[in-house]
């Protein structure tokens, strides 16, 4: 049965001693949500050792936001795989939005990065999704196939159990635009489909996907009502304690 999960992630936000705090408070607040929900909190790199201190020991996951697509060597300012498995994380996020967007990730860099990702024992939140042009064009369904074939299909089924999919309307971040519970289930549906029709039912089923589009407390609910949305990847409200364990406990 696939996991129910929060993940909170902090983009370029909070210095180290705020990190801190924030953690704190995030571990402190953890015991009213229910076990069978996964917290998992997503810190700039200067952030993971101070912060691994203080999940250590509890139910509270530490992510990186990013990982490199080189083992190790000389790629000034790049931070690898097994440096993150080393600082204590569990995770990491890759190709994000804003990755792809801003830093010109491409499927094939990502391929990459999944590899060593897995290779170092982390656990890939890996997303997906499409900008407001692709979805006024109705190709939102293929974009976001195109993005699970092309990094997710080269992995064996047991590589997929260290996979979570996570869903971002690019196009509902920033726009003004909203998102329905109705379209991302839609998408959510579609994912779980194409991963049955490349690994099987078995494998769909047990992926976790999750909705990365602006989810904050008073929409949670909502949304992780639906079907095919385990949980949600949370930007601006995982900032706030409060806010991050109060979506958490909107299933």
């Amino acid at each position: 049965m696939r996991k129910k999960i929060v993940a909170g992630n902090w983009k370029m936000n909070t210095t180290v001693p705020e990190g801190v705090e924030l953690a704190k408070a995030v571990v402190e607040k953890s015991a009213q949500v229910a076990e069978g929900v996964g917290l998992v909190i997503a810190t700039p790199f200067t952030r993971l050792v101070p912060v691994a201190d203080v999940v250590k020991g509890t139910r509270v996951q530490l992510s990186a936001e990013n990982c490199a697509d080189k083992e190790k060597g000389a790629y000034t300012g790049e931070v690898s795989a097994a440096m993150l498995a080393s600082a204590g994380c569990e995770y990491t996020i890759l190709g994000h939005s804003e990755r792809r967007q801003y830093y010109g990730e491409t499927d094939a860099i990502l391929v990459e990065k999944v590899k060593l990702a897995l290779a170092n024992g982390l656990d890939v939140i890996y997303c997906v999704g499409e900008n407001l042009d692709q979805r006024e064009a109705g190709k939102h369904f293929e974009v976001v196939t195109s993005q699970i074939e092309n990094v997710l299909f080269g992995l064996s089924a047991e590589e997929m159990a260290k996979i979570v999919v996570a869903y971002e309307p690019v196009w509902a971040i920033g726009t003004g635009k909203t998102a329905t519970a109705e379209q991302a289930q839609e998408i959510h549906a579609c994912i779980r489909k194409v991963l049955a029709d490349k690994f099987g039912a078995q494998v769909a089923d047990d992926t976790t996907i999750l909705y990365g589009g602006s989810c904050k407390p008073s929409n949670a609910k909502e949304l992780f009502a639906c079907p095919d949305i385990d949980g949600g990847l949370i930007g601006g409200a995982a900032l706030k304690a409060d806010d991050f364990i109060q979506i958490a406990l909107s299933f």
